[in-house]
């Protein structure tokens, strides 16, 4: 059952971090973003000592990593 928690977070994630980015991605790259996201936002929060309680606390953490991730890959695109 967790598993399927982490990727409906994931996906609210990816879907957030895109329009807040002003993407437009489809369903899969949202999923991989916030997955990854989540993985990134979990070991910053975890490095600075914050805990995400309940679910709510799950996706601003995975936003926040997916935010990261996107601004990252555009850097890196834009070479």
């Amino acid at each position: 059952m967790e598993i399927i928690i982490f990727l409906v977070v994931g996906l609210i994630a990816g879907f957030i971090a895109a329009r807040v980015m002003g993407k437009n991605q489809d369903l899969l790259t949202n999923l991989i973003v916030g997955v990854v996201g989540a993985v990134v936002g979990g070991v910053i929060a975890g490095l600075l000592g914050i805990v995400a309680i309940g679910i709510l606390g799950r996706i601003v953490v995975a936003t926040l990593g997916a935010i990261l991730c996107l601004f990252v890959w555009q850097k890196y695109k834009s070479r």
